[in-house]
């Protein structure tokens, strides 16, 4: 059975709530298929938006990056920030110029960040980002050594306050419009990955690996 999460007073879809959507399953796939996030807060006083990477594990999110980084060093005095997520569909193309949309799911996360302090979930964490971008990548590069894992800050947020909001279908037009005689419809748009480019100091001997050559994104609806 999905999980459902409760939604909070911030987590509640209040615009076209039919399209909230409150499952762990599903915001995990959001979370899963998107490659980069946006982190909201307030820093002096000043509204900031930021985006980054990240990645998931279970119920957590984690974000990094270097400790001179003002977002990080801001985000460990333990603020409360939003995080969103969103992945674009398609184009809705309505009959008139207002009832144009798009196809979309996203994800809105609310809390407060915690700095990963213990060396093993930390290490999982940067596993996680690097397996979150490109599956199968780390089992064979370097692993981060004892200055690298020094100079990355990590931070981790539960998902315990999170939500969907999600559009699909067709335009929707007034009902008087759909005599006017112009194309209306949908534009489905894809992520897709091009030809793959060699380092210019590649070995030669060194073949493409299966998931550089056949790279996509986790499909919509995959766990």
């Amino acid at each position: 059975m999905t999980q459902q999460k409760a939604p909070s007073q911030r987590t509640t879809v209040k615009r076209v709530p039919k399209r909230a959507n409150y499952e762990s399953e599903t915001i995990y796939q959001i979370l899963d298929e998107g490659l980069v996030c946006h982190v909201g807060f307030v820093a002096d006083g000043q509204p900031v938006v930021i985006p980054t990477a990240y990645g998931r594990i279970d119920d957590t999110l984690y974000i990094h990056g270097s400790p001179a980084s003002r977002m990080l060093k801001t985000l460990q005095q333990s603020l409360d920030i939003c995080v969103t997520v969103t992945l674009i569909d398609g184009l809705v193309l309505a009959r008139s110029a207002f009832h144009h949309s798009m196809n979309y799911r996203s994800v809105v996360v609310f809390g407060k960040a915690t700095l990963v302090e213990d060396a093993e979930q930390k290490l999982a964490a940067l596993k996680a980002f690097t397996e979150h971008v490109i599956l199968g990548r780390w089992e064979e590069v370097r692993s981060p050594n004892r200055q690298e894992l020094a100079g990355t800050i990590v931070l981790s947020l539960p998902l315990t306050e999170a939500s969907a909001k999600i559009r699909t279908g067709e335009p929707i037009d007034d009902e008087a419009d759909y005599q006017i005689p112009v194309w209306a419809g949908q534009i489905p748009l894809k992520l897709t990955a091009a030809t793959p480019i060699n380092d210019s100091r590649l070995d030669s001997s060194i073949e493409l690996p299966v998931y550089v050559r056949k790279y996509t994104r986790p499909q919509k609806g995959a766990a």
